[in-house]
């Protein structure tokens, strides 16, 4: 299905949003977060690949579109769930993806970010301090892709360098400000990155590609618990450095 991705958008070197437009567009991006509880309601494929389409926009160092993405929905997307929890419940090694996500070891003032975030979700959901078991349900979870109806897998070639991940980056959020237009939410998952053999020989996907992340997408159960999480974010004053105004 060909979308035309420009209609009723503004278009012209001279073109502008109205307030009206401005304040949707900063809404959509502001209220943004990740969403772990979906409903069970059908997504149909051609609002997501509408939604793909409008965030394929996103800049790319002389144009390569460096993203490839696999969308799955019903019994595809069990299959892959299906496999990975296999695996989670009977870990027989440690896991890692195929690229460093984070530092070797945490420092300040990403430690306590990171500390907070996890122990205000745990505290939503009433899990304690210690209580490993639930803490691992939890994060299996994400295999499910928190019962969403879509599951999006991403990679990328791994002959690319660093330049197209940061391109991928701005792709990933087109694809999350362009669902909320839509009434969707998301929850971008690094976690899938771990399972990249399994993800890859459940897919078919070719050794030639680095498994990203994952994605849900689907309409939010504002219902539960998790959903409440709202995280905070530094000003901008504190981390710019503002010249020559």
């Amino acid at each position: 299905m060909s979308i035309d991705v420009q209609q009723k958008l503004p278009t012209g070197p001279f073109a502008r949003f109205d307030d009206r437009e401005c304040a949707a567009i900063e809404r959509a991006i502001a209220e943004r977060r990740a969403v772990r509880g979906f409903e069970d309601h059908p997504v149909p494929r051609e609002l997501i690949e509408r939604i793909i389409d409008i965030a394929a926009r996103a800049p790319s160092g002389t144009n390569m579109q460096p993203w490839r993405a696999y969308v799955l929905a019903g019994q595809a997307k069990r299959a892959l769930s299906d496999a990975i929890a296999r695996e989670w419940s009977a870990p027989s090694r440690r896991r890692e993806g195929e690229y460093r996500y984070y530092p070797e070891k945490f420092f300040e003032p990403y430690l306590s970010r990171r500390r907070k975030i996890g122990w205000d979700l745990y505290g939503l959901l009433g899990i304690k301090k210690g209580d490993d078991a639930a803490m691992h349900s939890q994060h299996g979870k994400n295999f499910d892709f928190f019962g969403a109806p879509i599951g999006a897998i991403f990679t990328i070639d791994r002959r690319l360098e660093i330049g197209s991940w940061l391109d991928y980056g701005m792709f990933l959020e087109n694809i999350m400000i362009a669902a909320r237009a839509h009434g969707l939410e998301t929850c971008p998952q690094a976690a899938f990155a771990s399972f990249h053999d399994v993800v890859r020989a459940n897919l078919g996907i070719d050794e030639g590609e680095v498994v990203v992340c994952g994605m849900a997408i689907g309409y939010p159960d504002w219902s539960a618990p998790e959903n409440r999480l709202e995280t905070a974010r530094e000003c901008a004053a504190s981390f710019t450095s503002f010249r020559g105004f």
